[in-house]
C-alpha cells in the first residue's frame, strides 16, 4: 500500500499587482492632461525596486488592464514589453462601463494567499473602496501590505495604521522627468522652487469683470500654510517645454529653478513603455 504523498510546503511569495486603469486615470488627473510617454512610469524600474525588497522570496508581478476595442492594436506592444520585463498581464475587454479589473485583482490576491505564504503584497492602486478592507485583513493575517500610488489619491493607505504607502514618484528611476506636482511633504531641507504654470502676462488676456458694487469681499484668503480645500485639484508645475503656456521674456530673468524633491535620472534613460 502506497503511503500518502506529502503536501509540498507553501512557498514564500512577494506579490505585486498593478491596477493599470486606476494608475493611468490618476496620472491624467494629476497632470491635467493625457500623459506623454515621458510622463509614464517605467515598469523595469518598478520591477527592480520590487525585487530589491523581496530578498530570496519567490516574486510575481501582475499588471491588470482593460482593453478598449479601438486600442487593441496599440496596446499589443505595451503588453509584450511588460511580459519581457517578467510581468504577467491580465487583460479584460472594456465593452461596458462596469467592465473593470478590480474583482480579478482581488481574486488573484486571494488565490495566491491560499497557495503560498504571502509575505509582502504591493498593490499599485489609489482605489481604497475596493482594497482597504482586504489589505487590512491580510495585514492581520501577517502579510506586509504596501500601496504604491500617488499621495493625492491614496489617502486610505496613508491613514491606515496597517498599510505602508510609497509614492510612485519616490521609486528610483520610475520617471524620466519630474511630474511637476506640488508636493509640500517632500521639500528638500534647503527649500525649493515651484515653477509658474504659465506666464503672468496671460492674465491680461483673460476677461476679468469687476465685482458688483454690493459684492462681499472675503476677509482673508488662505495662505500657503493653510490646508488645501478638500477635493481641490493639485497645482501642476510643468517642466520647461512641457504642458501649458510657457513664461515670456520677462520670466527669463528670474533665477533658475529646480524641481522640488526630484533627482535627475543618471545617464541616458532606458527604453520607455507607453500605455497606449
Amino acid at each position: 500500500m502506497e503511503s500518502p504523498r506529502r503536501a509540498e510546503p507553501a512557498r514564500d511569495l512577494d506579490l505585486l499587482v498593478w491596477d493599470a486603469p486606476n494608475v493611468d486615470m490618476t496620472l491624467s488627473a494629476i497632470l491635467g492632461s493625457r500623459p506623454a510617454s515621458s510622463d509614464r512610469p517605467r515598469f523595469d524600474a518598478i520591477a527592480r525596486w520590487f525585487l530589491a525588497g523581496a530578498g530570496e522570496h519567490e516574486v510575481e508581478g501582475c499588471v491588470f488592464t482593460n482593453v478598449q476595442p479601438t486600442a487593441a492594436v496599440s496596446l499589443r506592444g505595451w503588453i509584450e514589453a511588460l511580459r519581457s520585463f517578467g510581468y504577467a498581464v491580465f487583460a479584460r475587454p472594456k465593452l461596458h462601463p462596469e467592465d473593470d479589473v478590480d474583482d480579478a485583482m482581488l481574486e488573484h490576491i486571494a488565490e495566491r494567499a491560499a497557495t503560498h505564504r504571502l509575505r509582502r503584497l504591493v498593490v499599485a492602486s489609489g482605489d481604497g473602496r475596493n482594497f482597504l478592507g482586504p489589505l487590512e485583513e491580510l495585514h492581520r493575517a501577517g502579510v506586509r501590505c504596501v500601496v504604491l500610488s500617488f499621495a493625492e489619491v491614496a489617502g486610505y493607505a496613508q491613514e491606515s495604521p496597517h498599510i505602508e504607502f510609497v509614492d510612485l514618484e519616490d521609486v528610483p528611476g520610475a520617471f524620466q522627468v519630474s511630474l511637476g506636482r506640488t508636493r509640500l511633504s517632500a521639500l528638500p531641507p534647503g527649500g525649493g522652487w515651484f515653477r509658474p504654470t504659465r506666464s503672468m502676462r496671460a492674465l491680461l488676456e483673460e476677461p476679468h469683470p469687476a465685482p458688483a458694487p454690493d459684492a462681499e469681499v472675503p476677509a482673508a484668503q488662505p495662505g500657503p500654510e493653510d490646508d488645501a480645500a478638500p477635493g481641490a485639484a493639485p497645482d501642476a508645475a510643468p517642466d520647461a517645454g512641457a504642458r501649458g503656456p510657457q513664461p515670456g521674456p520677462a520670466a527669463a530673468q528670474a533665477p533658475a529653478v529646480g524641481e522640488v524633491g526630484r533627482v535627475p535620472f543618471p545617464g541616458p534613460p532606458p527604453s520607455r513603455l507607453r500605455a497606449g
